[in-house]
């Protein structure tokens, strides 16, 4: 049984998630966003419950649907509202947008816009742990697209074979853009690769943010002590199509439907009332701080200047 605080903090968090995604798709539609955006809605669990897992000096990297990852990881909104709006005071001057947001001092490497780019990043960073000594854990959040490029592989077993501190979360929302995995895989349970590489494989639901904390808890410890790499499949379903534009017809839609009734902000929600024993006062208390939170945050982008272009060209 989880405290009452603890139950309200992923709480939080899954909510400021969905929140800034729906606030920042508005953002979008105004036409203060450009470029691609890529919705984190209906995989919150996900970030929230393997971030809950993790210590201060622990690594992740992202995917280009990494907004989730972020705020999870702690970052502040005003410099990721900035930061998608293209303004200076953003967490990359701007330069980044929506699909290559890092921040260093959280252990954030990067989100990035290269489908499974990011696995050979978080390996490397799971190399310079174990070869530092240190009780650190570096993890991958990655997608099963990305599950089907050489690097999948090649990274997970180069990890066993050197027992890297490595732990990588594949985010199974069954769909590649508009590919639905059972057609660019014969075994869709993507856990499975690793079995074959005497790696520690499993899957979890990923719309409950319990299971997916306990289960990321059990993996950094396995990890920090020296057992790593442990792949996890966390089986998801987004709540439309592959970025703001793409309205997603292809998405069956009994499926959409039954995962839309395990929302997993929801669940979240459940867990703070019925074993926190939040009171609906409570809930919408946080609720509303957060959503002020935002607001604050997208006035702060909305005022703030884009960089020079003097400044631009000399970076």
């Amino acid at each position: 049984m989880h405290s009452k605080e603890f139950l309200a903090g992923l709480y939080r968090t899954l909510y400021k998630i969905r929140h800034f995604e729906t606030r920042c798709i508005k953002l979008y539609r105004q036409g203060l966003i450009r470029g691609y955006f890529h919705p984190y809605l209906g995989e919150e669990a996900i970030a929230v419950g393997v971030c809950a897992a993790l210590g201060e000096k622990d690594y992740i990297t992202s995917t280009h649907r990494g907004h989730g990852h972020c705020i999870a990881r702690g970052a502040i909104l005003d410099k990721m509202v900035a930061e998608l709006l293209g303004k200076k005071t953003g967490y990359c001057k701007g330069l980044g947008g929506s699909m290559h947001i890092a921040d260093f001092s959280a252990g954030n490497l990067g989100a990035n816009g290269v489908v499974g780019a990011g696995i050979p990043l978080g390996t490397g960073a799971a190399l310079g742990i174990s070869l530092r000594d240190e009780k650190n854990v570096s993890v991958v959040f990655s997608s099963d697209g990305a599950a089907n490029n050489g690097v999948f592989s090649e990274a997970l077993n180069l990890a066993a074979a050197w027992n890297l501190p490595l732990l990588l979360v594949v985010e199974n929302n069954q769909y590649a853009v508009s590919t639905p995995v059972g057609q660019a895989t014969r075994e869709t349970d993507i856990f499975k690769r690793g079995i074959g590489l005497g790696v520690e494989s499993f899957s979890v639901d990923g719309n409950d943010v319990l299971e997916v904390y306990e289960k990321a808890k059990e993996s950094v410890d396995k990890c920090r002590n020296g057992g790593g790499p442990v792949l996890s499949e966390a089986v998801t379903f987004r709540h439309g199509g592959h970025h703001v534009n793409d309205p997603g017809l292809y998405l069956p839609k009994e499926q959409l439907e039954y995962y839309k009734a395990k929302d997993p902000v929801d669940v979240g929600r459940n867990y703070l009332i019925e074993q926190g024993r939040a009171t609906d006062q409570e809930v919408k208390a946080l609720e509303e701080d957060v959503e002020k939170e935002m607001e604050r945050a997208v006035a702060f982008a909305v005022e703030s200047p884009e960089m020079e272009v003097e400044e631009f060209l000399q970076m």
